[in-house]
């Protein structure tokens, strides 16, 4: 049997419950990791960058 799709692949392995398991953990990291690199960065680095799209572009120049 050649699966279709990825519900397929899931419900009717015998490994289903593992690789559920583990694709909540990939997500759970990369979030986790996502919110870890936002909160590392200090306000200064924020503050010039919500200015950035408002500035006049002579100044890089």
């Amino acid at each position: 049997m050649i699966p279709q799709n990825f519900k397929d692949i899931l419900s009717n392995g015998e490994n289903g419950g593992l690789y559920q398991i583990l694709a909540l953990i990939l997500f759970m990291m990369f979030f986790i990791g996502l919110i870890f690199v936002v909160f590392k960065k200090p306000k200064k680095y924020y503050r010039e960058r919500e200015n950035a799209p408002l500035e006049d572009g002579e100044k890089n120049q």
